[in-house]
C-alpha cells in the first residue's frame, strides 16, 4: 500500500477514536498555526546552527580563514601585508586620530608634548600611512604584546630612537602601563621599563654613531665633533646583545658635524671641517662603514641565539628658511604628497648608505641563525613637515629655536609602530622556532 494511504488512514482512525480533541483544536486554529509555525522555526534554527558549528570545527572562522592559515605560513604575516612594500604610499586622511592623546599616556615625555607647549593645530593628527600595495593596519596593542611576552627589546642610536620608543610606550599603555624600571642619568641615554603583565621588557640605548667616539675637546671645552673609529664599535650597546630578543638600530644625525674619521689607525678624513690639507668625507661614507661594523658585531655575537634585527631608517630633519641655529623654522600643517619631495635628495642617500650593508648581513645571519629586516620610514616622513614640534617644545635653554627633527607625540611618528608591528608578525614565526631548536638540544 502507499505510505501515504497509510498514513491517512491511521490519521482518520485517530481522529474517530478523538473526535472530541480534534474539534476542540479545529475550534481553536489560531494556536494550531501558532504551534506549527515555531515547530517550523525551531527546526531552522536547529539545522542552521548544526551547518554552522560543522563548518566552524571542519574549516574554523569562516570571517578569518586566510588570517588563521597564516598562523602556519612562512613569516607569520598577514597574506595581504607580508610581502607588501611598506615604505611606498602616500598620507591619506583619517578622522579617527590616534590611539592615544597627550593626556592619556601616562609616560609621554614632557619635551614631545607638543599641545602642552601651545601647539594649537590638530589637523596633523587626522592622517594615515597607506602605503600603495595594502592596507597598513591600524597598531594593535594587545597583538603586539602577545608577540613580544616574555621578551626584550632595545632601540639603539641617539635620540630619535628614544622617540621611537617613546611612542611605542604610549600605544601599548592603551593595555598595559609600562613601569620605569631603571635610569642611567637625568638625560635619560639609557632607560629601562616593563610590562609586568606581559613580562616584556624595553629599553633605550644611547650610542649615536654604534661605533667608538670620542668627544673632541679644544683647551678643555667640547667642542661638539668627534672622532670616530670604523674599525671598533660602541661596546656600551654590543654587550647588551645576549640579553635581546629584538634590536631595533638607528643613529644618523650625529654624523653631520664636524667629525675626525680612523680606520685601523689610520686617518681617513672629515666630515663638515674647515682643515686645510684634510680629505673631506661625504656623511654616507661614514654612516655606511659605521652600520657594516654594527651589522657585523650583531652576527659576531657568539652568545646571540634568538635575535632579530630591525634597521630603522633615516629620518629627516626638516628646517626651512635656515638651520636649527640660524632661525629655521616648520610651520606647515598639511602632509606633502609624494609627488612634492623631490626623490628626497640627500636624505634618500643617507637612507641607501644604511641599506647598503643590510643584504650582505641578512646571508650570514641565515648561517647563524639570526634574521635582519628594514623598518624604511625615510620617505614616508619626508611627506610630514606638519609632525615636528617647531616652537612648542621644551626649549628653556634655547629659546626661539625650532625643533625640526623630533617627533610630536601623538603624531606621525607612531606610523613607525605599525610599521614594526607588522615585521613582527613576519618574523614571529622565526623565534618560535628557534626556541623549539633550542629546548630540543636541552632535551638531548
Amino acid at each position: 500500500m502507499n505510505p501515504t494511504l497509510k498514513l491517512s488512514k491511521r490519521m482518520h482512525e485517530h481522529n474517530l477514536t478523538n473526535k472530541v480533541e480534534y474539534l476542540n483544536l479545529v475550534r481553536r486554529p489560531s494556536l494550531l498555526i501558532y504551534s506549527l509555525c515555531f515547530t517550523i522555526w525551531l527546526s531552522f534554527c536547529f539545522l542552521f546552527a548544526s551547518n554552522t558549528l560543522k563548518s566552524t570545527f571542519e574549516h574554523g572562522d569562516s570571517d578569518y580563514p586566510e588570517q588563521r592559515n597564516s598562523l602556519n605560513q612562512p613569516g607569520n604575516g598577514r597574506p595581504e601585508t607580508e610581502k607588501c612594500d611598506l615604505s611606498k604610499g602616500r598620507w591619506t586622511q583619517d578622522a579617527r586620530g590616534p590611539l592615544y592623546t597627550n593626556f592619556s599616556c601616562k609616560t609621554l615625555p614632557y619635551q614631545r608634548n607638543c599641545f602642552l607647549h601651545g601647539r594649537m593645530d590638530r589637523d596633523f593628527l587626522q592622517w594615515r600611512w597607506k602605503p600603495d600595495e595594502c592596507e597598513l593596519p591600524v597598531f594593535n596593542p594587545r597583538s603586539f604584546l602577545n608577540i613580544v611576552k616574555g621578551k626584550t627589546m632595545a632601540f639603539i642610536g641617539d635620540s630619535l630612537a628614544r622617540n621611537h620608543m617613546n611612542s611605542l610606550l604610549c600605544l601599548l599603555s592603551e593595555e598595559e602601563t609600562p613601569h620605569e624600571v631603571y635610569r642611567e642619568d637625568e638625560e635619560g641615554k639609557t632607560i629601562i621599563w616593563h610590562l609586568p603583565r606581559n613580562n616584556f621588557t624595553i629599553m633605550v640605548l644611547w650610542s649615536p654613531f654604534l661605533v667608538s667616539a670620542s668627544e673632541m675637546a679644544v683647551n678643555g671645552t667640547e667642542t661638539g665633533g668627534f672622532h670616530l673609529h670604523l674599525d671598533k664599535i660602541d661596546e656600551s650597546w654590543v654587550q647588551k646583545l645576549p640579553a635581546l630578543d629584538y634590536a631595533i638600530l638607528s643613529a644618523t644625525n650625529w654624523f653631520f658635524r664636524p667629525n675626525y674619521v680612523y680606520e685601523g689607525g689610520h686617518f681617513l678624513g672629515c666630515i663638515y671641517c674647515s682643515d686645510p690639507n684634510v680629505t673631506h668625507l661625504g656623511p654616507d661614507i661614514v654612516i655606511q662603514g659605521a652600520f657594516r661594523l654594527a651589522l657585523k658585531s650583531i652576527n659576531d655575537c657568539n652568545s646571540c641565539s634568538r635575535i632579530v634585527t630591525l634597521l630603522r631608517t633615516f629620518s629627516p630633519s626638516q628646517f626651512e628658511n635656515g638651520t636649527w641655529n640660524t632661525g629655521g623654522t616648520c610651520k606647515r600643517t598639511r602632509p606633502f604628497a609624494p609627488e612634492e619631495i623631490n626623490n628626497g635628495g640627500l636624505d634618500l642617500v643617507y637612507r641607501n648608505a644604511q641599506l647598503a650593508e643590510i643584504d650582505n648581513a641578512r646571508k650570514l645571519g641565515e648561517e647563524k641563525g639570526r634574521a635582519f629586516d628594514v623598518i624604511d620610514v625615510t620617505e614616508a616622513m619626508l611627506m610630514r613637515p606638519d609632525g615636528h614640534p617647531g616652537l612648542h617644545w621644551d626649549n628653556r635653554w634655547n629659546k626661539g629655536l625650532s625643533d625640526c627633527l623630533h617627533w610630536c607625540l601623538p603624531g606621525p611618528v607612531d606610523t613607525w609602530n605599525e610599521f614594526l608591528l607588522e615585521l613582527l608578525q613576519r618574523h614571529s614565526s622565526f623565534l618560535l622556532a628557534l626556541e623549539v631548536m633550542q629546548q630540543q638540544k636541552l632535551k638531548n
